[in-house]
């Protein structure tokens, strides 16, 4: 797991600044807290232990400063600490999509308006998209506390402060409402949903992991999925999530110029889409995105 993690692939979007190993000597000189984490595997790479919640925060938070100009980056200890390649791919795809209808020429600045449901503590969707292309951002959140630290991490990085607004959602049945305002308009929704259907689903599939682990690694992750809570599961999980989104959708057609969002099973696609062709959209799509032996996918639909 380790190995793969840092070695160079170029299944990555060819835009994404993280085609290349990790270069750690770089990482340390911007996160010196990150070197005692930093070892060499059987394969003669450096890496970091990815089952470490401390050493991904650390490598995140490297990766962030080097690449992405961000001073302050911090999540609290139970939050999902995500992948930054693979946060990018999404973002550069999106790109893409939205060139389509712009000449083949991917549109830049804060008036490329983007709505990040469920922005997560770590906020790194509006982070990546608003240093590589200027995008502005909403970033709707259900969670106070992961709320809480979005707002922080928008208010101590200048570069942030003007360009990403993060919303609460007050409502647990509902993903655009009160969020996309009265008049707004977006260029595109972009989503990772919760993927479980309950804790214990989320709990089985960390059990299934971690079994080779040591017990102190092991208690590790199993307190770290208690507390992540909406980050992981909802009622139905993942493709009850996507089916309310698509449902929702419709109501806020004339404000949004695309809807997308990941999907991690891929069974799940042909129900969706058959949901799609119910509303009449004019447009569907699906994005296999790839990082190395992990496939995702990207659902994007326009009305």
């Amino acid at each position: 797991m380790a190995g793969t993690a840092t070695t160079p692939t170029k299944k990555l979007h060819p835009r994404n600044k993280h085609l290349d190993a990790y270069d750690f000597v770089k990482l340390v000189k911007v996160v010196p807290e990150l070197k005692p984490f930093i070892f060499v595997n059987d394969y003669s790479t450096k890496t970091i232990d990815f089952t470490n919640p401390e050493a991904v925060r650390l490598l995140n938070k490297a990766l962030l400063q080097q690449y992405y100009n961000i001073q302050y980056w911090d999540i609290p200890k139970e939050n999902l600490c995500p992948p930054i390649p693979g946060r990018a791919d999404y973002i550069h795809y999106v790109a893409d999509i939205l060139a389509k209808s712009n000449n083949n020429e991917i549109p830049k600045g804060k008036q490329v308006k983007i709505l990040d449901v469920g922005v997560g503590a770590n906020c790194i969707y509006p982070i990546v998209g608003h240093h590589e292309y200027g995008w502005s951002f909403v970033g709707s959140e259900i969670v106070k506390k992961a709320y809480k630290n979005a707002i922080e991490i928008v208010r101590l990085n200048p570069e942030l402060k003007n360009n990403v607004q993060i919303r609460l959602q007050n409502n647990p049945k509902a993903i655009f409402k009160d969020i996309i305002l009265e008049n707004e308009k977006y260029d595109m929704v972009i989503c990772n949903p919760p993927f479980f259907s309950s804790q214990l689903e989320a709990l089985a599939q960390a059990d299934r992991k971690i079994k080779s682990l040591k017990p102190a690694e092991q208690e590790n992750i199993v307190q770290s999925f208690a507390g992540q809570g909406s980050e992981l599961w909802c009622d139905g999980g993942e493709k009850a999530f996507i089916g309310r989104m698509i449902f929702e959708s419709q109501f806020y057609k004339d404000q949004v110029k695309w809807f997308s969002t990941l999907v991690a099973h891929r069974e799940d696609i042909r129900g969706l889409q058959h949901k799609l062709k119910k509303l009449n959209v004019v447009e569907m799509e699906v994005i296999r995105m790839e990082q190395g032996n992990k496939v995702g996918r990207i659902l994007l639909w326009r009305f």
